[in-house]
């Protein structure tokens, strides 16, 4: 072992000093490094060195992250609960032992900052077993040139591997999940033989004039699903169309996800050893109609916060809760419809749903009753604070787990179990009585606060009916004050549940 030099010196009083000392065991495996050893065979040098210098490594102690890069620490589940199983005091184990420090971190900046933080304010030190070094002014120069050298080589491998990927896109070779009509056998796209009927249906159905939303639909209604077993909309049908696989060709962009930026220069199509699902003819015939309806139908020119309504947004569909968006000039319709996800339309002119939300705000300010949702009446600047609150009591409950079961394991005095207990509990009756308070309901005779929410009303009101405000001041003004607006068709009917924020 690299570490056998350092044993043969090491004293036996060195050796008493170091008895009963408790160690974590650290060990990540990624798919970066082929060469490096198993999670098992790391385990077995670190016990074989933990029991050589007086260690103990326990079970509940032993951290393995496998299949994970060493470039980010926030990737690493088993990592981060390490750190957070460190800062309980006392200090639960004297140092943390690694096969290498190149398990620890290849990133300089997080190896530095952990390192510093468990060495210097926690009193736990980081070992590599197989790469010694004492305490002396030379060990620092080397572990800092030790971690250089892991950082160059994660970049350089990085680089490696991309520069093996865009050369096996060059030569067809499949490097990606297979696309809706085929599976993988030995890294080979095969036709499945359901979905590549599908997919020339999809074909002929496009170059015969129908649409991306109505060959959605049609998908949707025979029960047909994505390979993530999705819905399909118009823009997955957009991207089918447009993907090169279907007449043998595979394509890869070396600088990530094209998404449907299918001109990207970047972009490598080459051509693969799998089977067609449609003719070249087909392809082309296929690709001159989309860009006929691409020239046709241009993108939006409207800026992303210009709006175009003041009723932008408010309303949702009575079916599936989605948005109801403009279309056709004057008019909105339900969007996932739009994509092929909601099976009502909901289309209504603008004109005739504006009309019927001031008067359906006008009837609720002249009645002596009206249903309302109280989103947040105290002020405070959460949008729901019982759920937060909610939230809050749960972490509290297992702080208070967590703090028992570290008692039973002798982790805490009695002293300091009963202190920091009190404290929670306090924290945990403090958050209930919020709770309460927060939940509590408006009640009828409450005169200031239903005075302040028909003041509210009434100005919004004034607002959405001004010609004078502006398309923003309109929308903001409504949003204020309404929680949700559900829109029917069939009877004809709004739902509104206002939310009376801040009011007075």
């Amino acid at each position: 072992m690299a570490y056998s030099a350092n044993l043969i010196n090491t004293s036996e009083d060195d050796k008493q000093k170091a008895e009963h000392k408790i160690a974590a065991a650290y060990i990540r495996v990624s798919t970066d490094d082929q060469m490096e050893y198993s999670p098992d065979a790391q385990l077995f040098e670190l016990r074989k060195y933990a029991d050589y210098h007086g260690y103990i490594i326990p079970e509940e102690y032993i951290f393995i992250d496998e299949g994970i890069t060493g470039r980010n620490t926030k990737k690493r589940d088993e990592f981060q609960r390490m750190i957070g199983t460190a800062k309980i005091k006392p200090k639960p184990f004297d140092a943390i032992l690694l096969w290498k420090f190149s398990r620890f971190a290849r990133n300089r900046t997080d190896a530095v900052v952990y390192k510093s933080m468990l060495r210097k304010d926690l009193g736990i030190n980081v070992i590599s077993i197989s790469e010694p070094i004492g305490d002396d002014k030379m060990s620092i120069l080397l572990e800092a040139i030790i971690e250089a050298m892991d950082e160059f080589y994660s970049i350089n491998l990085s680089e490696e591997v991309k520069r093996g990927m865009t050369e096996k896109a060059r030569r067809g070779e499949l490097q990606s999940t297979p696309s809706f009509g085929y599976t993988v056998e030995n890294n080979l796209l095969i036709p499945h033989p359901e979905e590549a009927k599908l997919v020339r249906e999809i074909f002929e159905r496009f170059i015969n004039g129908e649409g991306y939303l109505s060959i959605a639909k049609w998908l949707n209604s025979i029960g047909a699903k994505t390979h993530r077993g999705n819905l399909f909309e118009n823009r997955t049908i957009d991207y089918i169309i447009h993907n090169p696989v279907y007449i043998g060709k595979l394509r890869w962009n070396p600088t990530g996800r094209s998404r449907r930026d299918y001109d990207n220069e970047n972009i490598i199509i080459s051509d693969a050893n799998h089977e067609p699902l449609i003719s070249d003819s087909t392809w082309n015939k296929a690709q001159d109609r989309a860009l006929e309806l691409k020239k046709r139908y241009p993108p939006k020119s409207k800026l992303p916060n210009e709006l175009a309504d003041w009723i932008s947004g408010i309303f949702r569909c009575s079916n599936c809760g989605g948005p109801l968006v403009r279309t056709i000039k004057g008019y909105v319709r339900c969007n996932n419809y739009a994509h092929g996800k909601c099976l009502t339309s909901q289309m209504t002119k603008s004109d005739i749903l504006r009309a019927a939300l001031i008067k359906r705000l006008e009837n609720d300010l002249n009645n002596k009753t009206i249903e309302i949702n109280v989103i947040k009446r105290q002020r405070k600047k959460t949008n729901n604070p019982s759920l937060k609150l909610q939230k809050l009591l749960a972490d509290i409950d297992k702080k208070i787990s967590k703090l028992n079961e570290g008692f039973l394991n002798d982790l805490y005095s009695s002293d300091e179990f009963k202190k920091m207990k009190d404290n929670l509990l306090q924290e945990k009756l403090s958050c209930q009585e919020k709770i309460k308070e927060a939940e509590k309901p408006v009640q009828d005779d409450d005169e200031a606060y239903i005075e302040s929410m028909k003041k509210a009303l009434k100005n919004t009101i004034r607002i959405i009916t001004s010609d004078e405000a502006s398309i923003k001041e309109k929308h903001e003004s409504l949003s204020s004050i309404i929680d949700s607006c559900v829109y029917s068709k069939t009877d004809n009917r709004i739902k509104l549940v206002y939310r009376m924020n801040e009011m007075g």
